[in-house]
């Protein structure tokens, strides 16, 4: 396969940043596109919503279901689900890719801050994965794709924000088993991460202007989970991908094309050594 023609895709998060462009990169192909996001309304520090992202998928040749979501509610995920079976007759991919941050230690990081993150990252993947799977073992090719890092136990990676990194080493703990579990069903379960920061609301927020300028944009992600969902659900699975090296191993030679600013020295991303 080459093309999400006709596919449904169910994307957590989708209303902006990496979440929105993998939506926009199916459009392109003709994909069917459910925006399961939070934001209704416009928010004061973030750009867009479910809505102006239904708009820009319609434009770029997709069909778009903007549904208000919060992966912290089974109900409200059930109930998206439901409306996109209605809707488009099923689900062929589910992009797990809401997530919350807080890069704070142990004595700084307030239990509701904590619970914010395991119930979006882990537990809000886990019961996004779980409602869709029924629908996914009818469809032709299934995956799921989850927006974390490959499991890295060097201490490094904990000191300084262990809250956070268990919540997204989670998101990668449901692909490691759930990859396992449906193998035999045809489901695929991969992982993907980027190489340098990409330059989004959070990156933003975190580091500023600077920190974007030396960000690659959410593109190479979107182009990266395009290759992924085209492969063959059989054969791909299981893997945590990293957006470079995935795009080389398909012949992409150029990646300056996503660089923020043309010469600027990109920022590593977290867990990777």
């Amino acid at each position: 396969m080459s093309t999400l023609e006709g596919k449904v895709l169910f994307i957590t998060g989708a209303s902006r940043g990496i979440g929105k462009a993998i939506a926009l990169r199916a459009a392109r192909d003709g994909a069917r596109i459910v925006i399961a996001a939070k934001t209704a309304a416009p928010h004061p520090k973030l750009p867009g919503t479910i809505y102006t992202a239904a708009e820009e998928i319609e434009a770029a040749g997709g069909k778009a279901l903007p549904l208000i979501v919060d992966v912290r509610s089974e109900e409200q995920i059930a109930q998206a689900v439901a409306q996109t079976v209605e809707t488009f007759g099923g689900i062929d991919i589910c992009v797990n890719n809401a997530s919350a941050i807080s890069l704070t230690g142990t004595i700084e990081t307030p239990l509701k801050r904590f619970d914010l993150m395991h119930t979006i990252n882990t537990r809000g993947t886990y019961a996004t994965s779980q409602a869709c799977i029924p629908h996914l073992l009818k469809a032709k090719n299934p995956h799921i794709l989850n927006l974390s890092p490959p499991l890295n136990m060097h201490p490094k990676w904990f000191q300084g924000h262990v809250a956070y990194t268990m919540a997204k080493y989670g998101m990668s703990m449901c692909v490691l088993g759930m990859a396992a579990e449906f193998k035999d069903e045809g489901i695929a379960v991969n992982a993907l991460w980027p190489r340098t920061t990409i330059a989004t609301a959070a990156v933003d927020m975190l580091g500023g202007e600077d920190m974007m300028r030396q960000s690659r944009k959410p593109e190479i992600m979107a182009d990266a989970a395009h290759a992924i969902l085209t492969s063959d659900s059989r054969s791909c699975t299981g893997n945590f991908f990293i957006d470079e090296d995935l795009l080389r191993s398909r012949g992409v030679t150029d990646l300056d094309q996503y660089a923020m600013e043309k010469g600027a020295e990109l920022l590593p991303d977290y867990f990777l050594d």
